[in-house]
């Protein structure tokens, strides 16, 4: 598993060290357009001063920001025992603290996790999930995105979403600057220039102009590149937690064929952190193209479900090559020999959904503050927030009933 997290690791940095130099050479063209001759190395200046400020931010607080931008909202044992406990047996199966557990109230199904480091983590699960998933659906989703903190995925994925941010911003503010001041008409090079010092500054112009549309281009693609393979890998160990892959499988065949609209609160940046393709499009089973933030989910459900002999790397590795005629994406020190059985489906597999759904909204009804109250009549009162009286007539058998001081969502 270490040969693992440090491969993924030199490829992280690889990638994130090509976004690096993307951002520096979109900085120097910048700079050598806006300040003159001389306004290359200030350019550079600037742009990596952009990176760290970002990179400052992401270190401290990312993972807050991400999960207050999702409209996340932590949760406790009391609101959600069945997934505290199935959380708490993805960390134990993959020797990590037990991370910090929220809940997104949205109808569409997925999944993300973040933070700086394994102590840190939190994992952000959606209402739709957890009521359209069974308990192995729901397991796969958690062990998913277990394996994703497991391979030290959520800090290299977040810094890599940083440097895209910086390259975006910087090439924007770059355009506006080029589009809002009359730069043909300036003339930062010596007085004396003649015709064809105009001719290179028009061209230099082109190059920035160029150079500025590319450059996010380019930065989003290996930032695609870096969070594709890592869903692989995660599927990977998904399947070799829980010793049963079909459950991830069938998790991704529901999410990838649900009908809810789209979540509300996701952009191109934070898309790569979900476990499938927040934006909604028609074809997205068979999405493959270089500008997607996953792989084809169909392919993903083929190779899980192309397991048959076992749950390692190398039964995970096996199936890739099969069904994608690809080399495989687990890296050669991983595919250790490992006897990994697959085990049988849990006994509570087949769940009533419709009582899921009922159970998800008194959830988040309790993550958003409502107060419960039974009545001796056995009327089930949901009490808003907001409702400030100190006691309430059942409407049933008109008994007065005494609400609890400091009501809390938890």
């Amino acid at each position: 598993m270490w040969e693992l997290i440090r491969a993924n690791k030199r490829k992280s940095i690889t990638l994130i060290t090509l976004m690096a130099v993307v951002l520096v050479v979109l900085g120097f063209v910048a700079g050598l357009v806006l300040l003159g001759p001389k306004g290359g190395f200030g350019g550079l200046i600037i742009a990596t001063s952009i990176w760290i400020i970002l990179m400052i931010i992401s270190f401290s607080s990312g993972d807050q920001i991400l999960l207050s931008a999702s409209r996340a909202k932590r949760v406790t044992h009391d609101v959600h025992p069945q997934l505290f406990n199935v959380v708490e047996e993805m960390a134990i199966a993959a020797s990590l603290p037990m991370p910090k557990v929220y809940i997104i109230n949205d109808p569409a199904p997925n999944a993300f996790a973040t933070g700086r480091k394994p102590e840190t983590a939190s994992v952000a699960i959606t209402a739709g999930l957890l009521g359209k998933l069974n308990r192995d659906e729901l397991q796969g989703v958690i062990a998913h995105e277990m394996s994703h903190i497991l391979h030290r995925d959520i800090l290299f994925v977040t810094l890599a979403g940083i440097m895209l941010g910086s390259i975006v911003l910087l090439s924007q503010v770059f355009l506006r600057s080029m589009f809002y001041s009359s730069l043909g008409s300036r003339r930062r090079y010596s007085s004396g220039s003649g015709k064809g010092a105009g001719q290179a500054q028009i061209i230099m112009f082109v190059i920035a102009i160029i150079a500025a549309i590319l450059a996010p281009i380019m930065a989003q693609l290996l930032y695609f590149a870096l969070s594709r393979k890592r869903e692989y890998l995660a599927d990977a160990g998904a399947a070799r937690l829980t010793r049963y892959p079909e459950g991830l499988a069938s998790a991704l065949d529901k999410i990838a064929n649900d009908k809810s609209p789209q979540l509300t609160s996701v952009n191109k940046v934070t898309a790569p952190m979900y476990i499938v393709n927040p934006f909604k499009k028609k074809n997205q089973m068979k999405l493959s193209n270089l500008t997607s933030t996953h792989p084809p989910i169909s392919e993903r459900i083929k190779i899980l479900r192309g397991m048959t002999h076992g749950a390692s790397f190398e039964d995970y590795s096996r199936a890739f090559s099969d069904i994608t005629h690809n080399k495989t994406v687990v890296p050669a020190t991983a595919l250790t020999k490992e006897d990994i059985a697959l085990r049988e489906a849990s006994a509570k597999k087949k769940q009533l959904l419709e009582k899921q759904m009922h159970q998800v909204g008194d959830i988040m009804r309790k993550v958003n503050g409502f107060v419960f109250l039974t009545c001796l009549c056995g009327l089930k009162l949901k009490i808003p927030p907001n409702f400030k009286a100190n006691q309430l007539k059942c409407p049933r058998c008109q008994r007065k009933l005494d609400l609890p001081k400091g009501p809390s969502s938890k």
